[in-house]
């Protein structure tokens, strides 16, 4: 439970002045100095409890907070509000559906990039391909005689064809 100090004019002694928890605001309850609820559902936050009230009721959270250790209790709460807020927007599967579609995302990607990187390892076979193409022509016209070039070409693109199928096989 949250507390200001308030001063008068009138008095110079203070006066504290409680301010309900946002739970006990939205229950319409007196606030009491060990609120099981204070700490975690702040006054000026009453939307995070209603929003968990909503979905699982005020007394399922506090004896779900109850039976918590204190230092997990507060990923608690933000885990019950995150549900909340899921099966507000989500009523049948809540957070599931989320993390099914985030999945379903994924996957997708996945697929996505493993055609890319099969079209890249084409291209770099292709590009491997010309390139030895290139290099067996130079080096053909510059050491051959012109019957025996066309034959020698025929052989060297069969073994191309076989190491480019060989590569993306693998």
């Amino acid at each position: 439970m949250e507390g200001c100090i308030v001063t008068s004019p009138s008095s110079p002694q203070s006066v504290v002045v409680m301010s309900p928890c946002a739970a006990c605001r939205v229950l319409r309850r007196r606030c009491v100095q060990k609120c099981v609820l204070a700490p975690y559902f702040p006054p000026n936050d009453p939307i995070k409890f209603t929003t968990a009230h909503r979905v699982f009721g005020a007394s399922n959270i506090i004896k779900f907070l109850q039976e918590l250790p204190e230092e997990q209790r507060a990923d608690a709460v933000s885990s019950m509000v995150y549900e909340a807020n899921a099966r507000l927007r989500d009523p049948v599967y809540g957070c599931a559906g989320a993390i099914c579609q985030l999945q379903k995302q994924v996957n997708e990607l996945q697929q996505q990039l493993a055609q890319a990187q099969a079209q890249i390892l084409n291209m770099h076979c292709q590009n491997a391909n010309l390139n030895m193409a290139l290099f067996y022509m130079d080096m053909s016209q510059s050491s051959l005689p012109s019957s025996s070039n066309d034959h020698s070409f025929d052989n060297f693109f069969d073994e191309l064809g076989f190491l480019c199928d060989q590569s993306l096989s693998t």
